[in-house]
């Protein structure tokens, strides 16, 4: 769906994804007379963007398919220092190799969900660096740091929970991204005309500053946006599993663990989550609502959410491999699954175990199952193979509790010569790698 630049701040905000603006009733006049340029920051704090970063990455696109002009920044000057923005403790500091890297890796990631051609308002990535990265201490602290008064700084919220946390406090480096911060907006808007920044909520003092310095500098209005930080209706923290991260790299989090992080949301917030993660018309998100409290059956709110989620982050490939793996550890058909698939389920799709370096000859069948967390013991997998509830790659028929390892996980056995998908019962998987 595209919302005409008119409409596009209402769209926002009836999509609950404005937190801040400045000068509200100045920005909506500012949008609606002509195409604006626009930017957003993405530190490079490891080396992929997650799932806190999709809200911002989706506004800009929702501000280009409007009609404006964006930027994606990638911090690799800022990224060196860390934002201390509500942050309990001082940030790990990592080497300039690093975070180019990140930052490298970042840019191609933001480069998703924009277009950078064959559209009258093609967007662009910049890196930070390549001016802060030129400017001496001397330069810096006259040109950028007069302008910011230290008793405002330390006022904002988000370093007075530094000074207020016992045994805390912020170093002058990290006092001092602010000021980097700041710059940057000044910087673009000075070569490129941007006059309008959005960030995450908790940007809303270093978006201000950038406010103040474009226009002590350069004596231009400019504008900033924050959209609000995602809060699950539980408490619990968005994008976050019991493994760790959501990660947009899908080498970090594989397309089903993606589809399934999406499948898994709440009836409590997937309606909300719709708004947020898709470009699904509000009519359209409320006609799925309404369907669903109407409807006797399982709501289909969190599969519309998994699949227009997953296919705006890993394309329409990466989404039909999420369903297919999705459909065959659920049926059964594994035989279906291409090795990329199974690689994907390797990495985070199940539980799963290298049978490198163990001896299968004297390892018995139901030791290693038991051991893998299929059952509780061995006894318990005996029993499961006599009922004929032990599954390897699909095939029940031929095992027996007297067998060794080695009399089933043979590359003959098993898929591209190495992958066995056990499934014990009804809701036991495992995958073993023979690598």
């Amino acid at each position: 769906m595209t919302v005409s630049s008119k409409d596009l701040l209402n769209d926002l905000q009836a999509r609950g994804l404005i937190a801040q603006m400045t000068a509200e009733d100045e920005l909506k006049k500012h949008l609606d007379g002509e195409s604006r340029t626009l930017y957003c920051g993405f530190d490079p704090t490891a080396d992929s963007l997650h799932l806190g970063h999709l809200v911002p990455l989706l506004v800009l696109k929702r501000f280009q398919d409007a009609g404006h002009n964006p930027i994606a920044l990638v911090g690799g000057a800022t990224g060196l220092i860390g934002d201390p923005s509500f942050k309990a403790a001082e940030r790990q500091l990592n080497t300039s190799d690093i975070v180019a890297g990140w930052a490298e890796k970042i840019r191609g990631q933001v480069s998703q969900f924009v277009k950078f051609d064959d559209v009258p308002n093609p967007a662009r990535v910049v890196n930070n660096l390549d001016w802060a990265g030129e400017m001496n201490v001397l330069d810096f602290l006259r040109d950028i740091g007069k302008h910011f008064s230290v008793n405002a700084m330390i006022n904002k919220e988000s370093v007075q929970q530094r000074l207020n946390r016992e045994g805390a406090g912020i170093s002058f480096t990290e006092f001092s991204y602010a000021l980097l911060q700041g710059m940057d907006f000044a910087e673009l808007n000075r070569v490129y005309g941007c006059t309008l920044q959005i960030g995450g909520s908790d940007q809303w003092g270093n978006i201000v500053g950038g406010i103040d310095l474009s226009r002590r500098q350069n004596q231009s209005q400019t504008f900033g946006l924050t959209v609000p930080l995602v809060t699950k209706s539980d408490g619990t923290k968005f994008g976050k599993t019991e493994s760790g991260a959501v990660w947009l790299d899908a080498t970090k989090t594989s397309q089903y663990a993606f589809y399934q992080f999406w499948l898994n949301t709440a009836d409590a917030d997937v309606y909300k989550f719709l708004k947020f993660f898709t470009f699904l018309s509000l009519e359209e998100i409320a006609a799925i609502e309404k369907a669903d409290q109407e409807s006797a059956g399982k709501p289909q709110g969190q599969l519309i959410l998994a699949r227009e989620a997953t296919r705006l982050v890993h394309g329409e490939e990466g989404l039909q491999a999420a369903e297919r793996i999705t459909h065959a550890l659920f049926s059964g058909e594994a035989d279906q699954l291409s090795e990329r698939d199974l690689e994907q389920i390797q990495l985070d799709g199940l539980p799963s175990s290298s049978l490198l370096g163990i001896n299968l000859s004297e390892t018995p069948l139901t030791s290693l199952m038991a051991d893998a967390g299929l059952a509780a013991s061995g006894k318990q997998v005996k029993d499961a193979l006599q009922r004929d509830s032990v599954f390897v790659n699909g095939v029940a028929k031929g095992l027996d509790d007297n067998m060794a390892a080695a009399d089933i996980f043979t590359a003959a056995n098993g898929y591209f010569g190495k992958y066995f998908l056990v499934k014990l019962g009804k809701k036991k998987h495992h995958l073993f790698v023979l690598s």
